[in-house]
């Protein structure tokens, strides 16, 4: 089952004192073209700090959420630590520069230099479920990105 492709960076997480951005690489600014209007976006991007056979070959977790079951695969969980260290954010849109290449971000859950592997407009239409089914020891999380930031999430996590 092993096929083989590349996938290439585009570009960079930048946080710092500066605040949260996506700095493009130049051949990639084009793409942005477009982009103006929405207000938020998902980024694909690579947890390239767990990209390690350790990291790579851990497929589940002892008890990461406090409230949460004592065990729980790699694919139920938001852990770096999986066989492809591919994370992927929802964030809110401040600015576009499209020849600078830069998008300004309110917030976004990665360690600045994180590669940026592609970026895609967040549409209601495809990315927006009605009513989200999900188990019971996470039902009390935010309904949404905009509740989250004022969420209590460091007492949730057991690491």
């Amino acid at each position: 089952m092993e096929n083989k492709f590349a996938v290439k960076q585009i570009g960079v997480i930048c946080a710092d004192c500066n605040g949260f951005r996506i700095e493009l690489a130049p051949e990639y600014r084009e793409a942005l073209i477009g982009l103006d209007g929405f207000s938020y976006m998902n980024i694909f991007w690579w947890f390239d700090r767990c990209d390690n056979e350790t990291d790579r070959s851990v497929l589940s977790e002892a008890k990461p959420y406090t409230k949460g079951p004592d065990t729980l695969g790699a694919f139920a969980t938001r852990s770096p630590q999986r066989p492809n260290p591919i994370a992927l954010s929802c964030a809110y849109i401040t600015s576009i520069n499209v020849d600078n290449g830069v998008i300004g971000l309110a917030y976004i859950d990665a360690d600045d230099q994180s590669p940026v592997l592609d970026i895609k407009p967040y549409t209601p239409s495809l990315d927006r479920v009605e009513v989200p089914q999900v188990p019971a020891w996470c039902d009390h999380w935010p309904n949404n990105v905009e509740s989250s930031g004022a969420f209590d999430w460091e007492s949730e996590f057991n690491f």
